[in-house]
């Protein structure tokens, strides 16, 4: 069974860094494409990033490209989100996902398998 477990969310101020983790505890972490998305009040979850099986391609959605980072260490079977610079637009319960699939990497919702419970980021102007 696959567990995936966020943490690092909070309060925090609009210009400032917050680090975001997700360990999982499936076998099949390291072959796993993971992803983050975000979900903000009244609207749909939408995609952040991913990173595929060895770390070797990484995608971003437009309004976080540049600000944002994941990174992935497999021997921890973890996956991370490193976001700089935060706007109060950020505001949102994130989300890890992984993808069961062999060799896919999509930013498609649907994609992705399991989920998180999430983690509230709030960013304060």
């Amino acid at each position: 069974q696959v567990q995936l477990v966020e943490s690092g969310g909070g309060l925090v101020q609009a210009g400032t860094s917050r680090r975001l983790s997700c360990a999982a505890s499936a076998r099949t972490f390291s072959s796993s494409t993971m992803a983050w998305f975000r979900q903000a009040p009244g609207k749909d979850r939408e995609f952040v990033a991913y990173i595929t099986w060895s770390g070797g391609r990484t995608y971003y959605a437009g309004s976080v490209k540049g600000r944002f980072t994941i990174s992935r260490d497999n021997a921890k079977n973890t996956v991370y989100l490193q976001m700089n610079s935060l706007k109060p637009e950020d505001t949102a319960v994130y989300y890890c996902a992984l993808d069961m699939t062999p060799g896919s990497y999509t930013n498609y919702v649907g994609a992705y398998e399991y989920w998180g419970q999430g983690t509230q980021v709030t960013v304060s102007s």
